[in-house]
């Protein structure tokens, strides 16, 4: 019972998860109809892009970023925007699990050679605007995540139109996000302090005076991973089928690198499945149904919204086009409403896992300045919406 009650604590939003999912089986029995639930796909290629990120790890590779970043960006804001807008543009080609995949492990990195005042003080909001950076940078593109892809495919829509839909909120996406970074530097005039810094030193920080050293790079192992990263990004775009990738980094896992298998957060992967089946068995129940069909005439947009809240967007925008034939109204609630609850939009959570993992003393905090953040910009941009 401890070691339960210590699970529990340890992976909260997979417990809650398999918990929704097994309340749901009294209303739907089990039946073949469960497999369609489950979008492999997406658990194929995350567990691909958790690997392959795990073995860049293992070889130093982000290591070599950070330095390489460090010695071309002098004080913490800097270094806080370079991190955040990467999350907002490449969420954009590689979507936004990629990006903060990517993204989050090596803010970390670079986080931890901060000092112990800066480390306390950015490092949680650093993680918390990657994430929303790269739920909002990903809305502008058909590829950035999967919901606009499917609802992309079903509105029968051109890239330019497209673009134009969803270019406004971008922007103001963007300039908020700068202005969130950029607002407690204003405030406390840190900016005169790190340029005295600078003009003493060069720069604030000196990653050579870090601990540890530097791991030399595998070249061939880099080779692998990197191969088998742009055949993932192949698979992520629907130029190739999932299944491809899946086996050749399960093979080269087992056959090479069974040591970074282990690494692979499963627990994530479980979370996913037990959501899939919670909202899977939802869009069974006739009364669910039924709610749903009326809620959405004329409200589109709010419903998806709200829709997005309890099962996330992907799976929202999936249930919702079953009701309505508004795609581009489903577009920007679904986008939208990647923001808001930690389950709003799926990559939030791996976030949440790695600065969990982190720092678990962080989790209470994080949930708070992440459920923050992401009312103020949901508010704003819905107000762009209503206007």
């Amino acid at each position: 019972m401890k070691s339960m009650i210590q699970f529990c604590k340890k992976e909260a939003v997979l417990s809650i998860a398999v918990v929704l999912a097994l309340l749901s089986v009294l209303f739907v029995r089990p039946d073949a109809g469960y497999l369609a639930y489950i979008d492999f796909r997406t658990l194929g290629i995350l567990f691909c892009l958790m690997t392959i990120v795990a073995g860049l790890q293992q070889i130093g590779v982000f290591d070599r970023m950070a330095k390489g970043l460090l010695a071309h960006v002098a004080g913490v804001c800097g270094i806080v925007t370079i991190l955040v807008l990467l999350c907002f543009f490449l969420s954009m080609l590689i979507t936004n699990d990629v990006a903060l995949i990517t993204f989050v492990p090596l803010a970390l990195i670079i986080m931890k050679q901060f000092s112990e005042a800066d480390r306390k003080k950015w490092m949680l909001k650093c993680v918390v605007m990657q994430t929303v950076a790269a739920n909002l940078g990903s809305m502008l593109t058909p590829i950035g995540n999967p919901q606009n892809l499917y609802l992309y495919g079903r509105a029968g829509m051109n890239i330019s139109s497209f673009f134009r839909l969803m270019l406004p909120y971008s922007l103001i996406s963007l300039a908020l996000l700068l202005l969130w970074i950029c607002l407690p530097f204003l405030m406390q005039r840190e900016f005169a302090e790190e340029r005295q810094d600078n003009t003493e030193s060069g720069k604030v920080w000196k990653p050579e005076e870090t601990s540890g050293g530097w791991m030399a790079t595998d070249t061939k192992a880099l080779m692998a991973w990197g191969m088998l990263f742009g055949i993932s990004l192949l698979a992520v775009g629907r130029i190739l089928v999932w299944q491809i990738p899946f086996v050749l980094v399960l093979l080269y896992g087992l056959i090479w690198k069974r040591e970074i298998l282990r690494k692979v957060d499963y627990s994530l992967l479980g979370t996913f499945t037990a959501l899939f089946i919670f909202i899977g068995n939802l869009g069974r129940i006739p009364a669910f149904s039924s709610f749903l069909q009326r809620a959405m005439q004329g409200r589109e947009v709010l419903t998806a919204v709200f829709a997005s809240q309890v099962m996330s967007n992907v799976p929202a925008a999936i249930l919702l086009s079953g009701f309505t034939d508004q795609y581009q109204a489903l577009i920007i609630g679904t986008n939208l409403g990647g923001l808001g609850t930690l389950i709003a939009s799926m990559a939030s959570l791996i976030s949440f896992k790695y600065m969990v993992r982190e720092d678990g003393t962080l989790r209470g905090s994080y949930l708070a300045e992440f459920t923050v953040a992401n009312l103020v910009f949901l508010a704003v941009l819905l107000g762009v919406w209503w206007i």
